[in-house]
């Protein structure tokens, strides 16, 4: 049976409505995950990332989790969801960008990567096959192949020979996903991560390469790192352009609102990015009215609702005045509210964009709602 089911096309774009099938439920796309990094979506408790965020699916890292809490614990707990009590799909990331993040701690080679843990300074080595090994202990419902993410900006030569040691560490880590099982009874689906920095050629023959390598998902990494925004629409399309149709795609890590709306519109099912529960740490809001930063003194005496047009109750029950008080008095519940209120409105926002492209409205919707999400208030 196919796990990626393609329902529908907008018949004035690209984008896409489908189905992403796992063991664990299926997942109605376009989809945003929200960022669990370390078992937990930061500021905010499973109940709420259910009952009232409503995320299908979160994402998990297999380089935090395998540092601590370490992976005899997460075996020991039955798996990730066990863990963290999330009986929901989860994806987890094969940690090559963590490593990218810790260029000056690390050494790459054509066996996989050593580096030194940011916590204690340890030693460590992340190979294809062990990363698959941890990602089977974790019992993620889709786990990422080990790749290497390039800087911004990147000089050719360097972008093709990381190209080359990404499709050589992609060869060894699905034969070892081929020769083992899940550890928990429940399927694991193997995510190629296309690279190829911002040269049209490689990443073209990034994207087929990885075609060749069964998968009901597929992968663009290496962007949103640093190149401008035209830039990474402009790799998005020529990444979509070559990866196979009936398969879903996953633009890893982006973003805000405007590019999660500008991506699906040339072919991108899957997103996660950490902006949206940050920002909230930071009171940036994204709402259906406009950005709100809430520190600000306009919205002292202002005691509307955060947004009326929220799926959350937190954000119609709880004024802008009160949010504001709770930040400027440096409490917790602030950035538990925030979190909670921007997640929501990034899963509510691809639902309602599900729903325009199932109308064969996309288009002009996301026109006008850019038109309104983008404004600052």
């Amino acid at each position: 049976m196919k796990q990626f089911i393609k329902l529908h096309q907008d018949k004035s774009s690209k984008a896409r409505a489908g189905i992403l099938k796992t063991d664990r439920g299926e997942i109605l796309t376009p989809i945003f995950m929200p960022v669990g990094t370390s078992a937990t979506v930061k500021a905010v408790h499973q109940r709420e990332l259910e009952e009232v965020i409503r995320a299908q699916i979160i994402l998990g890292n297999t380089y935090h989790l395998y540092l601590r809490p370490g992976l005899d614990i997460i075996r020991e707990a039955g798996g990730l969801h066990s863990f963290m009590n999330w009986h929901r799909p989860i994806l987890t990331d094969s940690g090559g960008y963590q490593v990218y993040s810790l260029s000056s701690r690390r050494k790459l080679s054509q066996d996989g990567v050593k580096f030194q843990s940011h916590i204690d300074g340890s030693s460590h080595t992340f190979t294809p096959e062990s990363v698959v090994e941890i990602q089977r202990i974790l019992g993620s419902d889709v786990m990422m192949a080990l790749d290497e993410c390039t800087p911004y900006p990147c000089e050719r030569s360097y972008a093709q020979k990381s190209l080359k040691l990404t499709n050589d560490w992609l060869i060894k880590g699905y034969q070892k996903y081929k020769e083992t099982e899940p550890l928990y009874g429940k399927d694991q689906i193997f995510v190629p991560i296309s690279q190829g920095s911002l040269y049209d050629d490689l990443r073209k023959s990034s994207c087929e390469f990885n075609a060749g390598f069964e998968s009901p998902l597929y992968a663009i990494g290496g962007l949103s790192v640093g190149e401008p925004e035209d830039e990474l629409y402009r790799m998005t399309e020529i990444a979509t352009s070559v990866m196979p149709d009936d398969r879903g795609r996953y633009l890893m890590g982006v973003g805000t609102p405007a590019n999660l709306l500008e991506c699906i519109s040339l072919g991108i099912d899957m997103f996660d990015c950490v902006l949206p529960t940050r920002n909230a740490r930071h009171g940036i809001l994204y709402t259906s009215e406009g950005i709100i930063h809430i520190r600000n003194q306009k919205w002292k005496n202002d005691f509307n609702p955060i947004d009326p047009n929220s799926n959350a109750e937190t954000s119609r029950n709880h004024t802008k005045a009160y949010l504001r008080h709770l930040f400027m008095s440096s409490e917790i519940l602030g950035a538990q509210i925030a979190s909670i209120h921007n997640l929501s409105f990034y899963i509510q926002l691809m639902q309602t964009a599900r729903e325009q492209i199932l109308l064969d409205q996309y288009a002009s919707w996301k026109n006008k709602t850019l038109s309104i999400i983008n404004s600052r208030l």
